[in-house]
């Protein structure tokens, strides 16, 4: 049996303290080989991109075949299960729904001086969406990245996935479908970020990246910022459930394995104030490894990274939270919407014992792509924010001009930047 009690003050910091410390580390090897990657796509494109599809995917393409066409897609797509379809556009519509809320509106007015001034919304172009293969597929993602794209105006949304054969699940083409994606490639890893922002014949290069991948594909990511947008540095899935002992053992038992079962480093840890409702958790997890299929990543999981922690009582949890700054939190309590005014730092919270964290990755309507690593200290879920871009603007008459340029005019020589002051000063001469 699985035992994974942590109690004490002390205790309970090195804990915490472990965690935070554990998400500095930077693998230098890793960075050398992603390094090495991007200049073979940079110099050589194509070739290089079924060099490396060969080579991490064990895929066999050629040149032709790195984009999917559109009747392989609508082949791929017709083999998908009508259960699934009908669970797919229900999903869909509920996260559009969602999302929807989140446009802003544009502004302008003229001040007392007669300048006009405003803000506009403009969505980016172009965006790549980075779906990983692995273990699992994730219609799910490619739904969370596309239609706040497409809410915000996004004209080419492109997909690339890694590939064993080349044969696209059903399922996912029929998510891409739903989801209006343009155009999908068979490529996957750091090969794909580095043709999505350095371009080959093939594949077009695109404004932003979007889409969580493993280690390869975030360092990818993180080095090609600034040659192209991304929307954050996703590391390994997390949840922080706070729960009491008038939950059912199992209920939260299978809301820690939900995450667990991503990925060997995912992160699930509960807090309770209960030590013996702690530890029938902790039995409901071991029966429920027995018999999850995806066991075996999660007992890792849980095993390297998961845990009990045991307070006297919550008052002082929203600490810990805050700290930690989960990527997913539920709060398994009563009255969780008071607690939740004290949460500062989350990615994305679940209210309430009927609210698991895996409706979230679903049909919830609120995106799944979210902060991890404790970047929801500073950063926010996926939305259609992260589609747009804000231009200001100003449009001064030569009345409104000549009131407020005078101010602007010592400010520039105050700096030394006599041009900028001539800029504003030669046009009061007219």
């Amino acid at each position: 049996m699985i035992k994974k009690i942590i109690s004490g003050k002390s205790n309970v910091k090195n804990f915490i303290n472990q965690i935070i410390d554990g998400n500095t580390k930077i693998n230098i090897t890793i960075e050398k080989e992603v390094d090495k990657i991007l200049e073979k796509v940079k110099r050589n494109g194509d070739k290089a991109l079924i060099y490396f599809a060969k080579r991490f995917d064990k895929c066999n393409i050629k040149k032709n075949e790195i984009k999917i066409k559109v009747g392989e897609i609508n082949k791929f797509a017709k083999k998908c299960p009508k259960s699934i379809e009908k669970a797919l556009n229900f999903a869909a519509s509920r996260i559009k729904k969602f999302h929807k809320f989140q446009l802003p509106k544009n502004y302008k007015y003229s001040d007392e001086k007669g300048v006009l001034m405003g803000s506009k919304w403009m969505p980016i172009s172009s965006i790549g969406i980075y779906v990983p293969g692995g273990t699992a597929i994730y219609p799910s993602s490619i739904l969370m990245n596309s239609i706040p794209a497409k809410i915000a105006g996004v004209e080419r949304i492109v997909m690339v996935i890694p590939q064993k054969d080349k044969n696209l699940n059903p399922i996912l083409a029929k998510a891409a479908q739903i989801s209006m994606v343009d155009e999908i490639f068979r490529v996957g890893g750091a090969h794909s970020i580095a043709a999505l922002a350095y371009g080959t014949k093939t594949i077009t290069p695109v404004d932003k990246i979007v889409g969580p991948g493993n280690l390869y594909v975030t360092i990818a990511k993180k080095k090609l910022f600034g040659k192209v947008g991304i929307d954050m540095l996703a590391g390994p899935s997390e949840i922080l459930i706070v729960a009491d002992k008038k939950n059912n053992p199992d209920w939260i038992a299978a809301d820690l394995l939900s995450q667990a079962e991503h990925d060997i480093n995912s992160r699930a840890i509960l807090i309770t104030n209960d030590l013996l409702f702690g530890k029938n958790v902790l039995k409901s997890i071991n029966s429920i490894l027995k018999i999850l299929p995806r066991s075996k990543i999660a007992s890792k999981s849980w095993t390297k990274n998961g845990g009990v922690i045991i307070v006297k009582n919550f008052s002082n949890v929203d600490d810990i939270i805050n700290k930690l700054s989960p990527e997913h939190l539920e709060l398994a309590i009563d009255k969780p919407d008071n607690f939740f005014n004290k949460i500062k730092n989350a990615g994305s919270v679940f209210l309430g014992r009927y609210t698991p964290e895996a409706i979230g990755d679903y049909v919830a309507g609120p995106n799944h792509v979210l902060p991890t690593g404790r970047t929801a200290r500073f950063s926010s879920g996926l939305g259609v924010m992260d589609f747009l871009k804000k231009t200001t603007f100003t449009k001064c008459s030569k009345k409104s001009l000549k009131l407020i340029s005078s101010q602007a005019i010592k400010l520039a020589e105050a700096e030394g930047l006599y041009g900028h002051a001539l800029s504003i000063y030669i046009r009061n001469k007219i």
